[in-house]
Formats: structure tokens, sequence, C-alpha cells
């Protein structure tokens, strides 16, 4: 592969095959569990990658996973719940990238890390769920900063009060129209997607494949134990994270 393909700057091979394997198990994860999945993902992303590429290619990333999700699901989608989201999504993802652009990259990688153990161990305000727009926007706002702000939206969908399938599919949805506008807000800004292009293919193919095998083990783990020892991963990896921001 590092004959046919050149690996963008600031990321090695060795970095390359790790980020292969952790989209492979976050996707698992998310299969498996429901959330958490996009948390890890951007954590060890956060300890490889290039501050400056991070929260744009794990967009494009999650963009890829969410799209293929919804994919599978499609007929399971509750529409009507897209409508004010993405109106808020749309202004959120607007404001953020006006001001993302002139953060230094040791807040972003601290901004990352607290964000992650907050998640872990928090949870969003319940009012949260009532409010689609403002929903849509708080969490596109923080997105373009943290990239991983499913569980914001996982308190929205769960307001729907839809079935297991649905619940799935209208995440994944939700997060589909997010992720897709953080991809044009970065690259309206400059960023220079063209040369991740390959390295992003390559991880939603692992992440797809981690998709279909945690749906074959889903129901099978406890998921208590499972969620225990994720969330005990999550803070680790964030603590690292803050840390080289900090001596760095």
């Amino acid at each position: 592969m590092g004959d046919l393909m050149v690996m963008p700057e600031g990321l090695s091979l060795a970095a390359f095959w790790a980020l292969m394997a952790t989209s492979y198990a976050a996707s698992f994860i998310t299969a498996a569990l429901g959330i958490g999945g996009g948390a890890l993902l951007l954590a060890v992303m956060a300890s490889l990658v290039p501050p400056a590429a991070l929260i744009p290619v794990h967009g494009a990333v999650q963009l890829a996973s969410n799209a293929g999700r919804m994919g599978m699901l499609l007929s399971h989608v509750h529409w009507p719940a897209l409508k004010g989201f993405t109106l808020g999504s749309i202004l959120g993802a607007g404001l953020g990238g006006l001001v993302v652009v002139e953060l230094p990259p040791a807040i972003i990688q601290v901004s990352v890390g607290l964000f992650v153990i907050w998640s872990v161990f928090s949870k969003p305000p319940k009012w949260l769920s009532r409010f689609p727009v403002l929903t849509g926007g708080i969490s596109s706002f923080l997105t373009m900063f943290f990239g991983a702000t499913g569980l914001f939206v996982a308190g929205y969908t769960k307001a729907q009060n839809l079935a297991r399938h649905g619940h799935v599919a209208t995440h994944a949805a939700l997060m589909t129209v997010q992720h897709c506008l953080k991809v044009v807000v970065f690259g309206v800004l400059g960023f220079a997607f063209g040369q991740w292009l390959w390295v992003v293919v390559a991880l939603s193919v692992a992440g797809l494949a981690g998709t279909f095998s945690g749906r074959l083990v889903l129901g099978r783990m406890s998921d208590a134990g499972f969620k225990r020892a994720l969330d005990i991963l999550l803070v680790l990896i964030a603590l690292r994270l803050i840390w080289q921001a900090l001596t760095g």
C-alpha cells in the first residue's frame, strides 16, 4: 500500500494501521452497544492524527459510517425527526465554522480530551430532547470542535419513542446530516480532504466490517461489563491526550 498511496503529512504507516483497527473496533462497539464507538475513534485519532486534520477527517469517517448504517435500515428511519434538527444543524455548523479556525492545536487536543471524559461521566440535559432545532444547533456547533457528539443526539432520538430498529436508523440519519454539514463547512474553510481521501475510504471500509460483526454479536454479551471497560479505556486515552497537549 505504501508504494501506491502517499501517506498524508503527519501520519505514519504504523498509525494508519492502528487507526484501521480502531475504526473496526469503534463500529463494532456502536453496532453492538448503540453508542460509544465515535468517542473511541476520536480519542485514538487525537493521539495519532495531526490536530489540524483531526476533526474534519473524523467527521468524514463518521459520515461514511453513519450513512452506511442508515442505508442498511433506511425503511426504519423516522423522517419527521430530521426536519427541525437539520435546520438547527445548519445554523450550528455554520457558526462553529466561524470560530474553530482560530483555535490552536493544543486547545483542540485538551478540549477533545475533556469532552471525552465528560461524555463518560455525564449526560446531556433532558430538555434538549424536546427542542429539535436547539438540539441540532448545539450539537452541530460542538461537533465542529469535539467531533463525537452522538451522546447529545441520542437523547433526542430516544425521545421519539421508536422501536429498536427505528431508533438505530433514525440516530444514524441524524448523525449523517450532522457529519455531512461538518465536512461541507471544513471544505469551504479550505481543509484539503484530497490528501486524506484514501485514508477516509480505508477507515470507512474497516468501519463497515466492524458494523457487520457487531450486528452478529448484538445481544450476546454483557453490556454492563463491556461498557465499563470501554469507559475506563476512554478515560485513560483522554488523560494521555490532555497530558500530551500540556507537555508538548
